[in-house]
């Protein structure tokens, strides 16, 4: 690109246009190709473990085929309703105890920036902790079963819901409640009637896309101990029913295919 057109874009954009120095994009993919060999031979990574393991793949792919239920579907379909349960119980606690945490982390409602920043890292810190280890924390707690499981989504999901709904309290319009506070609305009125109509379908749409993950995430923790579909996956495994294991995960993905569409509905509605 040269003359008027080359200056033009010059002018707008002059550090896009710049070409960078060749030796210095040359060392940044020679150390980012450097960097990736480290990993791979720190993981061991090797061709000889991958080809291994495919062709162990493929014998338990080969012994799984045609998948078989093993005459337990009732069972099988009872673990599905327990896990959905499971994620259906974790989805609305962590929504009714993100909720209060959300009006309390919004900038609209708490204007103090040291006790919003101290407010919002906590729950940045509470969000690192996955609900795989919630799980083994609170089966260890309370026993084998979905209880501990139901917490363990709950407690995962909390601090997410919480900055979310913080968010949306936040970009929400504060004209409403305005006007109801020039009316001579009292603060419970104008939460209601100001801000709930703006933030409830987002912060429904929000729980309706953490009911997905959960459903999915609910199975891996039965695997663990927390009950569900995920006991009966791991309990086939364990014995080598690889053909029912094969039918256990052919029906749930049919289920989380079956959940995520229904919820994509509800949310296209909600928007």
């Amino acid at each position: 690109m040269t003359g008027e057109p080359h200056s033009q874009a010059m002018s707008i954009a002059p550090h896009a246009m710049r070409a960078r120095p060749r030796l210095a994009v040359m060392a940044s993919i020679v150390g980012g190709l450097l960097a990736l060999l480290a990993l791979a031979w720190d993981l061991q990574l090797a061709p000889g473990s991958l080809f291994s393991g495919l062709d162990k793949l493929a014998l338990f792919g080969a012994a799984a085929v045609p998948p078989s239920d093993g005459g337990q579907l009732p069972r099988i379909l009872k673990a599905l309703g327990e896990t959905f349960a499971m994620a259906f119980a974790g989805t609305c606690l962590a929504a009714l105890a993100a909720l209060p945490l959300g009006i309390l982390g919004a900038k609209t409602v708490i204007s103090q920036p040291a006790i919003h920043f101290a407010f919002r890292r906590l729950l940045d810190w509470f969000r690192g902790v996955p609900a795989l280890v919630w799980a083994l924390i609170l089966v260890s707690a309370f026993g084998l079963g979905p209880f501990g499981g139901v917490l363990a989504l709950a407690l995962a999901d909390v601090p997410s819901l919480a900055k979310l709904f913080s968010e949306a309290i936040e970009n929400c319009d504060s004209k409403p409640m305005e006007g109801l506070r020039s009316a001579g609305a009292s603060p419970m009125a104008e939460l209601r009637y100001g801000l709930a109509p703006q933030v409830a379908p987002v912060m429904a749409s929000q729980c309706l896309y953490f009911l997905e993950g959960n459903f999915r995430n609910a199975a891996v923790l039965g695997i663990v101990g927390a009950g569900g579909i995920g006991f009966e996956l791991e309990e086939r495994i364990r014995i080598f029913a690889f053909d029912e294991a094969l039918f256990i995960i052919a029906l749930y993905m049919v289920c989380v295919a079956g959940l995520d569409t229904l919820s994509q509905k509800l949310r296209a509605r909600l928007a």
